[in-house]
């Protein structure tokens, strides 16, 4: 009878412990929330690990995924950056990699407010605030014009972090670049 009950107490013990990776889905319509949620996340040991942005049964959302497990490492601070134009957007992810930050993702999703927007998920290290890379954004409507593009910068050190392809106030239908090169 005691082989069992030892059986029963090691599936028990088994059955308790948490999974390697634990995920948590965090979906919103504002930017401004989804922020504030991913550092909450943050601050309880998670880190970014995807995005998308599109119709889900909550609405028109951007959903992060955000993972945990043994190695997640130190603490990280996220900034969302969500905009309708090309040269803000470029002028956000230059001003928040001067604090440090770094690119993670992009998507494009209908916001509450704010109509087709690019949103890009910028990440630090908490306390850290050297910039580590300087940031290009592109956006076109012809691959052809996109290829010149990247190619040239390619040459000026840039390579291609990103890429989102939607109907934006960007220019209508649009590729949308995100390229870095080491902060010089």
């Amino acid at each position: 009878m005691i082989p069992i009950l030892a059986l029963a107490s090691a599936m028990l013990a088994v059955a308790v412990e948490p999974p390697a990776e634990q995920y948590l889905v965090l979906a919103t319509s504002k930017t401004s929330t989804m922020e504030k949620e991913m550092n909450d996340a943050a601050s309880a040991g998670y880190r970014f690990h995807s995005v998308m942005g599109g119709e889900t049964a909550g609405g028109n959302e951007v959903v992060v995924v955000m993972a945990r497990n043994d190695e997640s490492g130190e603490a990280r601070t996220y900034r969302l950056l969500a905009t309708s134009k090309t040269s803000t957007m470029e002028k956000e992810m230059r001003q928040a990699a001067a604090q440090g930050f770094e690119y993670r993702g992009q998507t494009v999703f209908q916001s509450a407010f704010g109509g087709r927007e690019v949103t890009i998920i910028m990440e630090r290290a908490a306390g850290a605030s050297t910039p580590r890379f300087d940031y290009r954004l592109l956006a076109t409507s012809r691959t052809s014009t996109m290829q010149k593009e990247l190619q040239d910068a390619a040459r000026g050190g840039f390579r291609l972090e990103g890429l989102t392809v939607a109907k934006t106030a960007f220019g209508g239908n649009e590729l949308v670049c995100i390229l870095s090169r080491a902060a010089q």
